[in-house]
């Protein structure tokens, strides 16, 4: 097989700052404490940037200037709202490169995925709910729907600016004001963003950007002038925020974590079903919550699936996530990637086998081999937790009956998808499947028109369409 030569990204177009401070009513200011962050490429362990950590008093602040611009905001017509909001995605458009490198070197994925996926349905999303900043009263919420006040929003670190899209853009069209804080790990694009909310002339304090760990969090979530909480992240931290805000006025909604059954029939096209395996899980290293992280495939057609597969996965280059043809980047940080490889020691240790390519890793930064683990169990962690890594856990099955059985044998309800050529099969596996979201023959697919969400402990709510606005209106 011919090898590509490197094509690595310029990162000349990115200028960042050696410090940041927090941004609240539209201006750049200093935290009251002291303590700051640095913020590294996990490809290469290199510090881009130092970022200032809110406490209390600094989301005091921030929320105070959402409250104070929310009565002008929320009463601007709709329209004007819109005009703000597709400036705000017009600006991502022109800036596109520049972010798709900055979220490359924050967060270590390929610079393909931020370039070609993220950046795009980034500004898809604004757009989108431009569209319904002026038709709100026919969005199927009452005839005249009211904002809840302000947002308080906090993100993972998978899919940065993608994930503040999902939030920022209905809370906006609706009305509602917004603090938002990014994960400790991947600040910058959200620190970019809030330079645009400045090149848009968007009004002070409709948007505020505090960074920060869980403690900035924490005290976001709990403040009594945030009306409407928005949380993207692990299981864990979810239920502590819905114990926290139970039996209180706050509108909640969780997008939590996921082990979602990527289920292949004896019918599907093979190689069909193994690019859309591949990019079920090693889609952004894994870091995804709705990846499909458990392939259950049909017995009859294993044998020849997994050697497919396996020649697949041969092709994959890891490396320089600036290079365009890298297509697994590095994980994210030192803990996750703890995590991932503590995981994968007790699939061993429970007896199922693991396999990956033959994959030179780079001597700095934190990586992980695309691996696949066979005969594994239903009772292995590997098959139960989710490991949010480059990790594929391989279980078979015989019968459509038994694919529903195992697939839904799990605590989390985020994601699925179905490989078959019968379409009868699929919309009886897809209406017995508990996931909010079940893809048909494909996978990882997003589009801003579409709701996205879980059931059990993959959370409650909706964003994404014109579901996604009920969680930003008073109804």
């Amino acid at each position: 097989m011919f090898e590509y030569a490197p094509a690595p990204e310029s990162r000349d177009i990115v200028d960042i700052r050696p410090s940041y401070g927090l941004f609240i009513n539209g201006e750049w200011v200093e935290p009251q404490g002291e303590e700051r962050h640095k913020t590294v490429n996990p490809a290469t362990e290199e510090v881009l940037a130092e970022v200032a950590w809110a406490g209390e008093a600094d989301v005091d602040r921030a929320v105070q200037a959402a409250a104070k611009a929310f009565p002008v905001w929320s009463a601007m017509p709709g329209a004007e709202r819109a005009k703000y909001l597709f400036r705000i995605a017009r600006i991502i458009q022109e800036r596109a490169r520049e972010l798709a490198v900055l979220e490359t070197l924050d967060n270590g994925k390929p610079i393909r995925e931020s370039r070609d996926v993220d950046l795009p349905l980034v500004a898809a999303h604004f757009f989108y709910y431009a569209g319904w900043a002026d038709k709100l009263s026919y969005a199927g919420f009452g005839p005249d729907p009211r904002p809840l006040g302000v947002a308080g929003q906090v993100i993972p670190w998978n899919f940065p600016l993608l994930m503040l899209a999902w939030k920022i853009a209905p809370a906006l069209a609706c009305g509602n004001t917004v603090v938002l804080k990014p994960a400790e790990t991947t600040p910058l694009t959200a620190l970019a963003f809030a330079e645009i909310c400045r090149q848009a002339d968007l009004p002070p304090g409709v948007v505020n950007i505090v960074t920060g760990a869980g403690e900035t969090g924490a005290a976001l979530v709990n403040h009594p002038g945030v009306d409407k909480v928005a949380f993207t992240g692990s299981t864990e931290v979810g239920r502590l925020i819905a114990r926290s805000l139970a039996g209180i006025r706050k509108k909640l909604t969780l997008e939590l974590g996921g082990k979602a059954a990527n289920i292949v029939f004896e019918d599907a096209p093979l190689d069909q079903a193994v690019e859309g395996i591949v990019n079920g899980i090693f889609f952004n290293q894994g870091h995804v919550c709705c990846a499909g992280s458990r392939l259950l495939v049909q017995e009859s057609v294993a044998a020849d699936l997994l050697e497919a597969l396996k020649r697949r996965l041969g092709t994959l280059r890891l490396g320089d996530p600036l290079d365009k043809n890298t297509d697994i980047g590095a994980i994210n940080s030192a803990e996750q990637l703890a995590k991932i490889r503590e995981l994968s020691e007790a699939g061993e240790a429970e007896g199922a086998e693991r396999w990956s390519p033959a994959c030179p890793i780079p001597d700095r930064g934190y990586w992980f081999p695309p691996t696949v683990f066979t005969g594994v169990a239903q009772s292995h962690r590997i098959a139960r937790e989710e490991i949010f890594g480059p990790v594929l856990s391989v279980l078979t099955f015989r019968t459509p009956a038994e694919a529903v059985e195992k697939a839904n044998n799990t605590p989390y309800g985020l994601s699925a998808g179905v490989w078959t050529e019968k379409g009868s099969l699929m919309l009886w596996m897809a209406s017995r499947l508990r996931a909010g979201v079940v893809w048909s023959n494909t996978f990882n697919r997003f589009d801003p028109t579409s709701p996205f969400g879980g059931y059990k402990e993959s959370g409650y709510g909706r964003e994404g369409g014109r579901h996604g606005l009920e969680a930003y209106l008073a109804v």
